[in-house]
């Protein structure tokens, strides 16, 4: 469409940026993956959940920008977990449904060398963590997987031996058996995970778990706003509250500033943006040990960088 020379229209137009951690994926795969974040610099192959920027750090033709408020938004969607890191060759218990071992016929076994067992060849991290939040919410720390799960596809043998039941596996289930597993053994697969792919406990936890991990993000960051290469504010994370996002007054849940566009940092004076001025936003995680932490965790997550305020560009 044409320009109207020599007349400009002001409006308010707020910039986005933002840096997304893929379902099933970790931050530290993503091509951020350094002890700093940076916004408003990798644009392209975006959609538009993910930025309104069309340049890597430049306003869109010759449009300059004032900004007034600058906000961080961090999303608290459900983590997906790995399924490509598992744990190998599992034994687990296999019980009826008084929680009493079995033989290979299904009857109740007192020896421990004719208790019948299985292996789960690959154990992957997210069904782990699935089983490991149905233990932690049952009454008796437990839960069970059939024993035709056909994810896990568990062999059943004697302990200690190759040989397998005597008894089919639908007469098994007919009599109420099924291999048990404890959390605390769940918790253990985890642990045994490397550390790098292990999730964070805040990820793991059913409740709080989300709330507890946007305060880890946002209390262990600095964010710095530069226009030109030089640094227009400087503060940690906390500075900025999102003033959106979904709200919720009960105890367990947790949001960075309650939705309302008046409820996050606004300057004291508007930054000038002018055309074609490079400009971007970092966060930085300072401290190491915090890096390595938040370098675990699981998305699907955003964490966005909003810069409020008005656009003023060509009549169109």
């Amino acid at each position: 469409m044409a320009t109207v020379q020599g007349i400009k229209e002001k409006l308010q137009w707020p910039l986005y940026d933002s840096v997304l951690i893929e379902k099933g994926e970790q931050l530290r795969n993503n091509k951020e993956n350094s002890s700093t974040l940076k916004f408003f610099v990798n644009v392209q192959g975006k959609t538009k959940l993910e930025t309104n920027l069309q340049s890597a750090s430049l306003l869109p033709h010759y449009n300059t920008f004032e900004a007034r408020a600058m906000r961080v938004v961090i999303s608290d969607l459900p983590p997906v977990f790995s399924a490509e890191a598992t744990q190998e060759e599992t034994d687990l218990d296999v019980l009826d449904g008084d929680g009493d071992h079995v033989n290979g016929t299904g009857a109740k076994e007192t020896n421990p060398a004719s208790w019948l067992v299985a292996d789960i060849d690959s154990f992957p991290l997210d069904q782990i963590v699935d089983l490991l939040k149905d233990a932690q919410e049952s009454s008796d720390g437990s839960t069970s997987i059939d024993l035709d799960d056909e994810d896990l596809k568990p062999n059943l043998h004697i302990a200690g031996t190759t040989t397998p039941p005597t008894a089919s596996i639908e007469a098994l289930m007919d009599l109420g058996v099924s291999i048990d597993v404890s959390d605390s053994d769940l918790q253990g697969f985890i642990d045994d995970f490397d550390e790098k792919d292990q999730p964070l406990s805040e990820q793991i936890d059913p409740s709080n778990g989300s709330g507890n991990l946007i305060g880890k993000i946002v209390y262990n960051t600095v964010a710095t706003l530069y226009v030109g290469e030089k640094i227009m504010i400087q503060m940690p994370t906390w500075f900025f509250p999102s003033g959106a996002g979904p709200f919720s007054e009960t105890a367990s849940i947790t949001t960075h500033g309650t939705p309302s566009p008046q409820d996050t940092f606004r300057f004291a004076e508007p930054i000038y943006i002018d055309k074609q001025q490079n400009f971007r936003v970092e966060i930085e995680v300072p401290d190491p040990d915090v890096l390595r932490q938040l370098q675990r965790i699981y998305g699907p997550m955003f964490i966005w960088v909003v810069l409020d305020g008005y656009m003023t560009r060509d009549v169109q």
